[in-house]
């Protein structure tokens, strides 16, 4: 049990980064659209710098990088063929509103599950993982509540923070309770970062600059990529 408080102590940090980005969010909520542009890059960011080369990084004994793009692809088609399926269905609205945030609340547990047996590996490793994650977990609850309250209300928004909230830490037990190989979480981070190329592009964009057509919207796009390329440059060891 001593072997458990580090990755536990960073599963609580993650947890509690998470919810002071959805708190921040909540407080910014009169600038939704700058908010929404900012998301929008950080997602897209997130997929560019953070899932997909890791992905790569943890398939490249079981996968050619075909296969593992071809997981990314599916992640993004399968995401798009599931909103059209439910907004050609007449109550399918409720369920919309809450794919983005669901799909965000899962990556934050595949964060700690990664943390959880990267802990298990080398508490070398463990600590390069846990900053990685900690880098982006602010990001994480700034779009989960940012993409609730463009679909729905604060109520919605509030539920779904606290569900990304307890998500990290709910992933470090379930990584240090189980044996996940890379074979399986390679192609599970790749079809996320699929799923999250699509929410970025095709929802929190054009939502975005439908709302302002200026070019600060189109500069907060670009800020939340770049924001993401230093911060995942800064988490990689030696960086």
């Amino acid at each position: 049990m001593n072997a458990w408080w580090m990755p536990l102590g960073f599963g609580i940090a993650a947890s509690l980064a998470t919810v002071l980005g959805g708190v921040l969010a909540l407080r910014m909520a009169g600038r939704l659209t700058l908010l929404l542009a900012i998301a929008a890059g950080v997602v897209l960011g997130v997929a560019f710098f953070d899932l997909l080369p890791e992905s790569l990084e943890f398939g490249e004994r079981s996968y050619s990088h075909r296969a593992v793009l071809t997981c990314a692809a599916l992640g993004f088609t399968g995401y798009l063929l599931l909103t059209r399926l439910l907004a050609s269905a007449r109550r399918s609205t409720g369920w919309q509103v809450h794919l983005g945030p669901a799909s965000l609340t899962l990556h934050s547990f595949l964060d700690g599950l990664a943390m959880g047996l990267a802990f298990q590996i080398a508490p070398e490793i463990g600590g390069v993982v846990a900053v990685a994650v900690l880098t982006h977990d602010v990001a994480d609850g700034m779009n989960t509540v940012s993409l609730a309250l463009a679909a729905s209300h604060q109520r919605t928004a509030l539920r779904w923070l606290v569900a990304n909230g307890l998500a990290p830490i709910t992933g470090v037990v379930a990584g240090l309770l189980i044996r996940l190989e890379a074979w399986v979480l390679a192609p599970l981070m790749a079809v996320f970062g699929g799923v999250f190329l699509y929410i970025g592009a095709c929802e929190l964009v054009p939502r975005s600059l439908a709302r302002d057509g200026r070019l600060r919207t189109t500069l907060g796009v670009l800020a939340g990529v770049a924001l993401m390329l230093v911060m995942t440059a800064i988490a990689e060891p030696g960086g």
